[in-house]
């Protein structure tokens, strides 16, 4: 199974520097195609910007697209929000859900989190589920209790063609600069294996990703963990020579 390695945008870049972004990724895949043989790349740009994503990666099938958040609604006077289907019609094939700051700044909760995954499962989408602890928690030593928590509230029972994939970010590190060392990482990401078993049918198929201020200079470090199956990439990922450095590490 190839890393997932997954470029979260977040609320950056103009409409002239994400069609230079997916450029810039696009013409240094053209020229180390290499770079795919053990990595599937994902870009998840401000919802705005997916039509040009998609026609810059036209012609280019392991390069996908995605989001980063869905509507828990299917349609209806919802102002602002964004239906799954809206996103696959769009082109995405993958939606990130309830990441930190969604949780942290938008009150989103584990039972949301949950919908939205139904949702985007049934737009035959795969849900990339975000689940990681503040650092207060850390420090009290209730990390796997938190994120055991975050797993059963936010994962839906899954039909036998359905996958998502887990993303574990603790809080504490993200734009912060600071990084779980590969031991850590690796502990809950083998933590969050084991809670999977009696969550879904086949937990070996569930991509784990780490995020948390994932480079280039720690990326194989992280990367060559047993569980880690791939990076959700945030600042990293807004340069197109450090997101596929860390590709290449995969």
């Amino acid at each position: 199974m190839k890393k997932l390695i997954a470029g979260n945008w977040k609320m950056n870049g103009s409409k002239d520097e994400s069609r230079a972004l997916i450029a810039a990724i696009v013409n240094e895949l053209s020229q180390d195609e290499a770079i795919l043989d053990n990595a599937e790349i994902l870009v998840c740009p401000p919802v705005l910007y997916l039509g040009d994503v998609r026609h810059a990666l036209h012609g280019y099938p392991s390069v996908v697209f995605g989001a980063q958040d869905v509507s828990l609604y299917d349609n209806g006077a919802y102002t602002g929000d964004i239906s799954a289907k809206m996103l696959k019609d769009a082109g995405c094939s993958y939606v990130i859900l309830g990441h930190s700051e969604r949780r942290q700044y938008h009150g989103e909760s584990d039972a949301d989190i949950k919908v939205k995954a139904e949702k985007v499962l049934a737009q035959d989408m795969v849900p990339v589920i975000c689940v990681g602890e503040t650092e207060s928690e850390r420090d009290a030593g209730e990390q796997e209790a938190v994120v055991a928590k975050q797993l059963k509230g936010a994962i839906p029972e899954l039909k036998p063609h359905e996958n998502l994939v887990i993303a574990y970010e603790p809080v504490w590190a993200i734009g912060t600069g600071k990084t779980a060392s590969p031991q850590d990482a690796e502990a809950m990401h083998s933590f969050i294996r084991s809670e999977l078993k009696s969550l879904v049918s086949a937990p070996n198929s569930v991509r784990i990703l780490y995020g948390g201020s994932m480079k280039p200079e720690n990326a194989k470090d992280l990367l060559g963990q047993e569980n880690i199956d791939g990076g959700l990439i945030g600042g990293a990922s807004l340069k197109a020579d450090a997101f596929l450095s860390i590709a290449k590490s995969a």
